[in-house]
């Protein structure tokens, strides 16, 4: 069948705003709720193992409704953040769970202070829920009483989650106004990127112009809420829950020890070099004397090649197929389940997110599909998400999601096996060469870029408490551009506003290095899979399988990989700078070396 681009059913969740079945789930949780607050005086730490796992079972099917609610509520507002009514319920069923969750809080409370041998006791029977049972008890040291527990819940419901909600909505409104063969455009975000990484140079420049011209005339106030955001972090988890620092709060939400964040950020900031290089080589191929950093994601061929949706999505789903059949018919689920949003609309949430709302139900994924090559990519890319969490669907509510870095594992992986199919099929060399140039462009802004805007992040927490100025943090982030890109690029002043339109830094403080660790990962099970061929296999699908179920470096010490060790991550890097190495080697004119040089790069990874 051939697929077209449309938006997703949310019917599979409640039929709409008014129906009898959403105000029932709310009755629904009050009900479960109230049966579940009257445990509370038979918690003892010498339960029996049969009365805990029933409290267990209660708590969890609070958790699906609410699940559910809140996924309606939210998929909703992304769908169309200028809908009032998906407004007015998105900011509902946040001020609904946060009671929800006040009124349940004693359970979490009542278990961290469990004593060690009757914990080892109920969760040596606790089955799938081991795990889940295990890290609650890791954020002991940092739990505050439960009143205060409950005052900083409902604080975040009209504090930082409403500053996100309202940052949401502001910048989703935004018309950027393009001249187009002599005729001004309004576009969206995602429209306007489609100029911004286009073959003309001049389009790129205005592109990128137009877009922080936008972002930095509300900048000053984007800005501020980004301030606010990291006081919020600051006050509750530094000051309150005694964190050493706000890096270390996503580690251990993470279950990353602290030292191999340390080592991926730091072999990070050692191997600039290798993309300072391919810029370089990218300016000689471009024919220009130095980059521009509107140039960075230029493509190398000399037009954009469009590809059809429907084409798009089999040559995706047969990509998945090839690696293993399970794969492709677990993806094609999200299209034949109406779970898949493509549209490019004004007011939808600009980018791209897989949402995975219960182990039982197949994901939603959001596009904004223009046609590109990395359209294409980014659709392989939230459709392994998509395989990730179905793989884990055996699992339970609690640990069927993936922690984030391992989140990133499926997704980069599927994006690879899809570029390995392309590069295949691609007949026409100057676009097969657009596309090995594209791989590195993707490693850069998946690698180098996120460790950066990690390293500005912990840069600009810092300097927020020493009370820095939206100015001051715009300064400091163009010199972290800075370092990063050293004398390779030409950096323009209205880049000093690229951080106040990351979303990441203000919805989940410090995610972003999840991107980094996810590729440099995926670098070492991909050069697994081409040396191990059929025998990679089971290992791969055991790591996506495992879901949430183990921490993040118990599964991949099982598959024999040191997240501790700087030789880990150094490894990732050694495959790029072998990419690099070979397309340095490629001749800036003619086809008959190209071809075999380039396919001897591709095999790099």
């Amino acid at each position: 069948m051939a697929y077209k681009i449309s938006k997703w059913s949310l019917a599979p969740l409640y039929p709409s705003y008014e129906s009898a079945e959403l105000q029932s789930a709310f009755d629904m949780i009050e009900e479960q709720v109230t049966s579940f607050e009257g445990v509370r005086g038979k918690l003892n730490p010498d339960i029996s193992t049969e009365q805990f796992l029933q409290v267990i079972h209660a708590s969890e099917e609070m958790t699906r409704v609410g699940n559910k609610l809140y996924s309606f509520a939210g998929l909703s507002f992304t769908a169309d953040t200028q809908d009032q009514a998906a407004q007015s319920l998105y900011s509902r069923a946040q001020q609904f769970l946060a009671e929800i969750e006040n009124r349940t809080l004693f359970f979490s409370l009542w278990w961290k202070e469990v004593d060690e041998v009757n914990a080892k006791r109920l969760m040596d029977a606790s089955g799938d829920y081991r795990y889940y049972l295990e890290s609650m008890r890791l954020f002991k040291p940092h739990t505050l009483s439960e009143a205060e527990e409950k005052v900083v819940n409902l604080k975040n419901v009209t504090g930082v989650n409403a500053l996100n909600t309202l940052y949401d909505s502001i910048t989703s409104r935004y018309v950027f106004k393009l001249k187009v063969k002599g005729k001004v455009q309004e576009l969206t975000r995602g429209q306007v990127m489609r100029f911004a990484q286009g073959s003309d140079p001049k389009m790129r420049a205005a592109a990128y112009q137009e877009l922080y011209r936008v972002y930095g005339e509300a900048g000053p106030i984007l800005g501020q809420i980004y301030q606010t955001v990291a006081r919020d972090w600051h006050n509750e988890n530094i000051s309150l829950r005694k964190f050493s620092d706000p890096l270390s709060v996503r580690n251990l939400a993470n279950d990353i020890p602290n030292e191999a964040v340390d080592a991926l950020l730091e072999t990070a900031r050692k191997n600039t070099n290798i993309f300072k290089r391919y810029f370089n080589l990218k300016a000689k191929t471009l024919g220009v004397k130095k980059l521009r950093r509107y140039d960075i994601y230029a493509p190398v061929a000399g037009s954009d090649k469009k590809y059809d949706y429907g084409k798009a999505a089999e040559m995706v789903l047969e990509s998945f197929s090839a690696f293993d059949p399970k794969l492709g018919d677990l993806a094609r689920r999200v299209f034949d389940d109406n779970r898949l949003d493509s549209e490019v609309r004004k007011g939808k949430r600009d980018g791209a997110f897989c949402w995975s709302v219960l182990p039982d139900m197949t994901p939603y994924v959001l596009l904004n599909y223009q046609g590109n090559a990395r359209d294409v990519a980014t659709m392989a890319h939230e459709l392994g998400h998509a395989i990730h969490s179905m793989l884990a669907s055996h699992h339970s509510t609690f640990t069927f999601h993936s922690s984030l870095p391992l989140a990133e594992t499926a997704s980069t992986f599927g994006e690879m096996m899809f570029t390995d199919k392309l590069l295949a099929e691609e007949k026409d060399e100057a676009v097969r060469r657009d596309i090995l140039f594209k791989q590195v462009d993707d490693a850069y802004a998946t690698i180098m870029r996120q460790s950066y805007f990690a390293l500005f992040e912990k840069q600009a927490h810092d300097m927020i408490q020493k009370n820095a100025s939206v100015d001051e943090l715009s300064a400091a982030y163009m010199e972290n551009l800075k370092e990063q890109l050293g004398d390779s690029v030409e950096l323009s002043d209205e880049f000093k506003w690229e951080w106040v339109s990351i979303p990441h830094i203000y919805h989940t403080p410090f995610y972003v290095y999840a991107y980094a660790f996810g590729q440099l990962l995926v670098f070492s099970l991909y050069q697994q899979y081409k040396i191990e061929g059929e025998s990679f296999k089971p290992r791969y699908l055991k790591i996506l399988s495992a879901g949430g179920s183990e921490a993040p470096a118990k599964i991949l010490e099982e598959a024999g990989i040191n997240i501790r060790d700087p030789k880990f991550w150094q490894g990732g890097f050694d495959v790029l700078e072998k990419l690099v190495s070979e397309l340095e080697k490629l001749p800036l004119k003619g086809k008959s070396k190209k071809t075999a040089r380039s396919r001897r790069a591709r095999k790099l990874l």
